[in-house]
């Protein structure tokens, strides 16, 4: 018996010693496997007398009943062990912030976001997005156009020019999105109903100009547009992005090479607090964007007859009208890419600007 209990104690004290599962697995097959320490002991019983079988056989099933016992009080401890071990390791602090998605962290910049809600409000009143190139022709940009030889916009103290080419030609950044009418009028017959944003390119710089600027113009052409309808469009497309339920505009004469008669609208607002603008109430008037019926001259060099076809178009700065709505105060800061700035001013990327939804919210 003397051998049984030296060999309990042996057994039991390399389960203790078993720091894992792994150790101790190892500790039941070299104790209880097939050819275990305790399953050889009862391999012997066939060779004893039938009084030392009974004697031997009880003690030898109770050891194999205390080391499996021991055995599953040890995997209990070490699984308890492992997952305490892999909580603390995996531990979050509640109390720490919880960093932001990066579709919350981004932002969508003011220019991004009033284009879009241009689209919404001209979507809805049945006009499309019309594009061109930003490098554009001498014709396309100011003799189609109806601009005379010799308008200071030719000049390079106004536009920015490139090299001749080959032919002598001079391309141009376009100083407005105009040439786009005069493209799409080639390319598509009336009607028309198309508005242009776009970038467009001066040589102007202060804190209400920068040399790139973004600029939205809008065309209209079938056989019985007029002003009346003119004025109808800008007043709805004026209303629904300032968000206001009434709004009152000023139409002035003014000039344009492009359009005849020609208009300049100021739109009604109150700035009587400094730094704020109302619009739709108050005294005060802001001139906010030109118009006028298509002049006749336009619409032969868009390879239309002005005896038969007659439209209207507008022209408005983006980054202009973004300001006034949203309260920037200084043009340049668009383009700094202060991500300080854009925290500010910006717009969370899902909040997709609709008509029914609300344009800014």
């Amino acid at each position: 018996m003397n051998d049984l209990d030296q060999l309990e104690r042996t057994i039991l004290a390399e389960i203790s010693a078993a720091g894992d599962e792994q150790a101790l697995e190892a500790v039941r097959v070299a104790a209880l496997g097939k050819k275990g320490s305790v399953s050889e002991k009862l391999k012997m019983l066939g060779l004893m007398s039938p009084e030392e079988r009974k004697v031997m056989g009880a003690a030898i099933n109770g050891l194999k009943d205390r080391v499996t016992e021991a055995l599953s009080v040890r995997r209990a401890e070490l699984r308890e062990a492992a997952i305490a071990a892999r909580l603390e390791r995996e531990k979050v602090d509640v109390t720490l912030p919880v960093p932001r998605a990066p579709a919350e962290r981004g932002r969508i910049h003011p220019i991004t976001q009033v284009i879009d809600e241009i689209a919404a409000i001209f979507g809805d009143l049945g006009f499309s997005i019309a594009e061109g190139p930003d490098i554009e022709t001498d014709y396309y940009n100011f003799t189609a156009l109806n601009f005379p030889e010799g308008h200071p916009a030719r000049e390079m103290h106004d536009t920015f020019f490139f090299e001749p080419d080959e032919k002598g030609e001079r391309k141009l950044l376009r100083t407005h999105t105009s040439p786009v009418q005069i493209r799409t009028m080639e390319a598509q017959k009336p009607p028309i109903r198309i508005v242009i944003p776009g970038k467009t390119y001066r040589a102007d710089s202060d804190a209400t100009h920068t040399p790139m600027f973004h600029q939205l113009e809008g065309l209209v052409i079938d056989r019985t547009a007029n002003v009346a309808n003119m004025k109808w469009v800008l007043t709805e497309f004026c209303r629904a992005y300032f968000e206001v339920p009434q709004i009152n505009m000023r139409f002035r004469p003014s000039f344009f090479p492009f359009t005849e008669p020609s208009l300049e609208v100021d739109i009604q607002c109150d700035r009587s607090k400094p730094g704020e603008i109302r619009f739709g109430e108050g005294n005060d008037w802001l001139e906010i964007l030109g118009c006028g019926m298509v002049h006749p001259n336009v619409l032969r060099y868009g390879g239309l007859d002005p005896d038969e076809y007659q439209g209207f178009a507008w022209g408005m700065g983006i980054d202009r009208i973004a300001m006034l709505k949203y309260g920037m105060p200084d043009l340049r800061a668009f383009f700094d890419a202060d991500v300080r700035w854009l925290e500010h001013y910006g717009f969370r990327p899902l909040d997709l600007p609709t008509l029914f939804g609300g344009l800014s919210s």
